[in-house]
């Protein structure tokens, strides 16, 4: 095969458990190892009399309020995913079959942290299969009222993220970053998902938001941060939208691309990913070439072992 970028899965399984943010249930999540071509696929391992596998795509998105859920043909869903698949996207996992015992993926911390350790210790396995990336060829806007989303041709990922709240606690908040796997793990992955205190009730009233506490989320009260430990970095909010929209691009592949966002949200995210894949001739598949050190085939005796080699585990 050609001096390619190749698609990457998990050398073991690994395995995380704690309370979900808006169900607020205790869940289980393995994310096991999977062949080249599989992609991303969620399997709800709690429901056995329906198809139980939710694929990870942009058009099986059938929620955005608060999270992202996904929903398969028998309506078994999959939500708060963003979270996971913005480690994934940092660390370039390709192929996984995750279980999960609910409709809802744990919460742990409230960040991508626990999700990306868990993938360095567990290590990846490089596989004999080209990655495609989505190549983005033209720009292709959106926008919804005062928040607007736009990806723009870049031959790398990179974002520009800007927020806006009331809140003096938040205000207004930019950043611009390569969110290459070192400068997610330092920049991105420990910022916390954050609600605003005259929202929470009616957030519960929903049926959201039972799960949040101090433990998992940032809790904001006009100029004042409510959590006890403070905030982990001065701009926490707007690295944590960069980290919900790295996941909701995720949905559509890796992608060459800029993506610029203002006062966006899960919503807008996803609008943006359909309509670039509804604008035939504004993206295309590109496969990249890649160092040898990098894509040199695993021998047998290391390929992952879905079975015998234990599972590392982390809870919250």
């Amino acid at each position: 095969m050609a001096n390619v970028r190749r698609q990457s899965t998990l050398r073991a399984p690994a395995v995380c458990a704690g309370i979900s943010l808006h169900g607020g249930r205790q869940t289980r999540l393995v994310m096991n190892p999977a062949a080249p071509n599989t992609g991303l696929v969620f399997r709800r391992s709690d429901i056995k009399d329906r198809y139980n596998l939710i694929p990870v795509q942009p058009e099986l998105v059938t929620g955005v309020q608060n999270c992202t859920t996904i929903s398969n043909a028998a309506n078994v869903t999959v939500s708060t995913i963003e979270h996971l698949l913005a480690a994934l996207c940092a660390a370039g996992v390709d192929n996984l079959l995750i279980d999960l015992d609910g409709p809802e993926l744990p919460a742990l911390d409230g960040s991508a942290e626990p999700f990306l350790k868990l993938i360095e210790q567990v290590g990846l396995y490089r596989q004999a299969a080209p990655r495609r990336y989505i190549r983005v060829l033209k720009t292709v806007e959106i926008s919804a009222g005062d928040a607007s989303a736009k990806v723009e041709p870049c031959e790398r990922f990179e974002l520009d993220v800007t927020i806006d709240f009331d809140d003096a606690a938040i205000g207004r908040q930019r950043l611009q970053i390569v969110p290459d796997v070192r400068a997610f793990r330092d920049r991105l992955a420990s910022a916390r998902t954050f609600a605003r205190k005259h929202e929470v009730a009616a957030l519960q009233e929903a049926g959201l938001s039972k799960g949040g506490s101090f433990d998992n989320a940032i809790l904001v009260d006009g100029d004042e941060v409510l959590n006890p430990g403070g905030l982990r970095f001065d701009d926490e909010f707007v690295r944590h939208k960069a980290l919900d929209l790295m996941g909701d691009m995720y949905l559509g592949g890796p992608i060459l691309g800029r993506v610029t966002t203002n006062k966006s949200g899960h919503g807008l995210n996803h609008d943006l990913l359909t309509k670039i894949f509804a604008t035939k001739d504004a993206w295309e598949f590109a496969v990249l070439p890649g160092a040898r050190a990098l894509i040199a085939v695993v021998g047998e005796k290391n390929r992952p072992n879905l079975m015998p080699r234990p599972a590392i585990a982390v809870s919250a």
